[in-house]
């Protein structure tokens, strides 16, 4: 066989191996991006926003963050632990009635504090420990994000990203979510009743799908 007629073959080859390679690429792209959008939900949404609508950015950032925290091994809470959040969490909400912005300040703290007990990044390591928490709470990690951007808000009404008490109601209400499915037991934990078989403060659903009425709600009905 002459010299070049290998050439020639391996030529061919290679190009046969790049046009495969490019075919395969294209097969898996739009069933990647749906498999991002069904796991992240809104989070996939708000990632293309930040991209200014480049989807391929958006998925390639949220690819990063599952190779990063997908194999994470969340750490259930003992009753006791539980019981102390839900019991902070209470008494947060409590505490909005006369001084609100304290207890959105708490409310952040508490989630923080809760995610880094259940495993997610700690430490102050805000940015990493929501991207963690995005990958395995995608449907509520926002609301953790708003509470954050209020408890950090300046607290002169007249300066820039200051909150106002109706901001800071909906953000403890919207990151309640989040903290209930942090305090939430495992299944092999029996259930969401505490250790004296009482059913424990964190739900806030009724079997009908609607939300029991917070003290944050009743506030809001009583003022209006």
């Amino acid at each position: 066989m002459s010299t070049g007629l290998i050439i020639a073959l391996i030529v061919i080859v290679a190009v046969v191996v790049a046009v495969a390679a490019v075919l395969t690429l294209r097969a898996r792209g739009p069933r990647h991006g749906a498999s991002l959008k069904r796991r992240f939900g809104p989070e996939y949404e708000r990632a293309v926003a930040r991209h200014d609508g480049d989807a391929k950015a958006a998925e390639r950032e949220l690819s990063e963050r599952v190779e990063r925290h997908g194999s994470l091994q969340v750490r259930p809470l003992e009753p006791a632990e539980r019981e102390r959040y839900e019991a902070r969490w209470t008494a947060a909400q409590e505490r909005f009635v006369d001084a609100p912005r304290e207890a959105v300040a708490e409310a952040d703290r508490l989630i923080a504090e809760l995610a880094g007990t259940r495993g997610f990044p700690a430490d102050g390591q805000y940015e990493e420990q929501v991207a963690a928490l995005s990958v395995h709470h995608a449907h509520h990690v926002e609301g953790y994000r708003r509470v954050h951007r209020v408890a950090q808000a300046h607290p002169d009404g007249a300066h820039e990203g200051a909150a106002g008490t109706e901001d800071m109601r909906e953000a403890m209400v919207e990151a309640r979510a989040l903290f209930e499915e942090l305090v939430r037991p495992s299944r092999h934990d029996g259930g969401r009743r505490g250790a004296a078989g009482e059913r424990t403060a964190a739900p806030a659903t009724r079997r009908d799908g609607h939300r029991t009425p917070s003290l944050l709600h009743r506030r809001q009905a009583k003022e209006s």
